[in-house]
């Protein structure tokens, strides 16, 4: 009997930026996708318990996703090492290193599919990368690895035209997965609504288990958010220039091109960033967006999130930011309106002034 072709996929870390892709080019290639559940408590735990304490929350979640994939018996499980994703351009070492870190942590009757990007080296670029994915299920042709990315980035592309057009996560992804694009009707606001850049990398503002569907809370705060995925490539890239700031780091663009997007975005009456608690890279990132926050008299609210941060302090914090804003806005709106009938008492005047002269 012919072995099924399987793969498993963590629902962490690349998934949010890549899982696109990764669908439409597997499933190309006739390679089904094993995707592990939602994050819970129990992955989180069991991922925790497998690293030492100072590891960053996004890692214990995924090695926790891993961990689940052996438990279902996967016997192929893709760890991509993404290195660089542009000249000179670089992942944190976690990221860097993460089939090493599984192979060490997670036991099990399990191969690893360790296939490593890196575009600052030569011949470990994107078609390298796929073959090294693929190769453990025989296939060589290359001619066919370059279709199946092909339609790896119809998929890629049409999620993120819907991401950009202000579908939400889920239903971007499903819409493209089943080879739809949908664009999500826009809905103005109204006057008063209070409008907030939420400035993270993916996998820590979609994963609703680690920001405690952050995107939920602040709808019903009566907020508008903005993220990086409802930007374009050259809109993060200007966000970039704004700051004034050289990319170094793989995702930068989804932090500091996001801010520094919706810094200059007039429309944007706060920022709030969410970074993991001992990420180094985010920690360089933030420091720099808050000194800048302040040359745009942006107001900004940085969360810092672990495996031990309690949701009533992060509502809390939440909803803090959120009256205050409000309460700026109001004092705007109100000052405008001030300045209007100020105005408009004076124009009234001048004209009575005129006709008293023209008697």
């Amino acid at each position: 009997m012919k072995e099924k072709k399987q793969i498993g996929i963590a629902r962490a870390l690349s998934y949010y930026n890549y899982f696109p892709y990764y669908w439409g080019f597997f499933n190309h290639l006739g390679i089904e996708i094993i995707l592990s559940s939602p994050t819970t408590k129990k992955t989180l735990s069991e991922g925790s318990s497998l690293v030492v304490t100072e590891t960053c929350l996004p890692i214990k979640i995924y090695i926790g996703h891993i961990v689940e994939l052996v438990n279902k018996g996967v016997k192929k499980i893709f760890v991509p090492s993404i290195q660089s994703i542009a000249p000179k351009i670089y992942n944190c070492s976690k990221i860097r290193g993460l089939p090493d870190l599984v192979r060490n942590v997670v036991k099990g009757d399990f191969e690893i599919i360790e296939a490593t990007l890196d575009k600052s080296e030569k011949n470990l670029g994107l078609y390298e990368f796929l073959k090294q994915a693929v190769k453990p299920f025989g296939i060589k042709n290359e001619k066919l690895i370059k279709e199946a990315s092909r339609a790896g980035f119809v998929v890629q592309n049409n999620f993120r035209v819907m991401m950009q057009q202000g579908l939400n996560f889920e239903e971007a992804l499903k819409n493209a997965m089943s080879g739809k694009v949908v664009i999500a009707p826009k809905q103005e606001s109204a006057q008063g609504v209070i409008h907030i850049a939420l400035v993270a990398h993916g996998y820590n503002i979609y994963d609703k288990k680690a920001c405690m569907d952050i995107f939920k809370k602040l709808k019903n705060m009566g907020v508008v958010v903005h993220n990086a995925y409802q930007l374009t490539d050259g809109e993060l890239q200007s966000g970039i220039c704004a700051l004034d700031t050289t990319p170094y780091w793989a995702n930068q663009m989804e932090v500091t091109g996001c801010a520094g997007h919706y810094l200059k975005d007039n429309k944007i009456d706060g920022l709030i960033t969410i970074t993991a608690f001992g990420c180094g890279p985010d920690s360089l990132m933030i420091e720099d967006i808050k000194r800048k926050a302040k040359n745009f008299q942006k107001p900004l609210l940085n969360l810092s999130i672990d495996e031990h941060t309690g949701e009533a302090g992060f509502v809390t914090r939440l909803e803090a930011f959120c009256d205050m804003l409000f309460r700026n806005k109001r004092a705007k709106l109100t000052n405008q309106l001030n300045d209007e009938i100020t105005t408009n008492i004076k124009t009234i005047n001048e004209i009575n002034d005129v006709m008293s002269l023209g008697r």
